[in-house]
C-alpha cells in the first residue's frame, strides 16, 4: 500500500493558477487526479502513466490543466491554469496498477485531498 499526500490547494481568483502536488511513499504506477465538489459525485480529472507517455484529461479541464510526474521524487503534479469557479472542489490523487485508467474503481490508494476554491 502506498501513502499519498496532496498539497498546493488554496483560494485563487478566477483566471488564476495553482499547482497541486501528490507525494507518494513509494513507487507508483499510474497516478490520477479526481475531484469532488459539494453535493456532486467524484469525477475524473486527469491521469498519467508510469512513464508519462500516456495522459488523459476530462473534457472540462483539457487545455487548461497539465498532469506530470517526477518518478525520482515519487511525486505527481497537476498544473491548473485559467481556473474557473466550476473547478472549486476537493482534489484527490490516487494510484492504480492499470496503465492509465479513468475509472475511480480501478484505483487502490487515495490521498486525503486538498481543497481548491476559485472565487469569481
Amino acid at each position: 500500500q502506498v501513502q499519498l499526500v496532496e498539497s498546493g490547494g488554496g483560494l485563487v481568483q478566477a483566471g488564476g493558477s495553482l499547482r497541486l502536488s501528490c507525494a507518494a511513499s513509494g513507487r507508483t504506477f499510474a497516478v490520477g487526479w479526481f475531484r469532488q465538489a459539494p453535493g456532486k459525485e467524484r469525477e475524473f480529472v486527469a491521469v498519467v502513466s508510469r512513464g508519462a507517455t500516456i495522459t488523459y484529461y476530462s473534457d472540462s479541464v483539457k487545455g487548461r490543466f497539465t498532469i506530470s510526474r517526477d518518478n525520482a521524487k515519487n511525486t505527481a503534479y497537476l498544473q491548473m491554469n485559467s481556473l474557473k469557479s466550476d473547478d472549486t472542489a476537493v482534489y484527490y490523487c490516487a494510484t492504480s496498477g492499470s496503465t492509465a485508467p479513468r475509472i475511480a474503481e480501478l484505483y487502490t490508494d487515495w490521498g486525503q485531498g486538498t481543497q481548491v476554491t476559485v472565487s469569481s
